[in-house]
């Protein structure tokens, strides 16, 4: 893992919170075939300096870089949800006794 990494960011075109950190530079084609199909067309959002310590939304600079060094990508899915309608459930339980 390096200590200090330029990546850029893409958000995925079919899956709403999707989001795919990759090398800066890094060929599209060169992403494994699976990836590429369920992600769809990449959209930059942006591009950082990464260093293990850097906090992100979701996750940790150090998760990045080492997902970078196994396997070229690091790809951020969107926080499940604890089951919607139980939620909903509950605050309409919450408003009437």
């Amino acid at each position: 893992m390096k200590e200090r990494e330029f990546v850029s960011v893409f958000r995925s075109s079919k899956k709403n919170d999707t989001y795919l950190f990759v090398r800066r530079g890094q060929k599209w084609d060169e992403l494994p075939e699976s990836l590429r199909g369920i992600f769809g067309q990449p959209v930059h959002s942006m591009d950082l300096v990464l260093t293990p310590d850097r906090k992100l939304a979701r996750t940790t600079g150090k998760q990045v870089l080492e997902a970078l060094a196994d396997k070229d990508f690091f790809l951020q899915m969107p926080e499940e949800q604890e089951g919607y309608v139980v939620d909903f459930k509950r605050k309409l339980e919450q408003r009437n006794p």
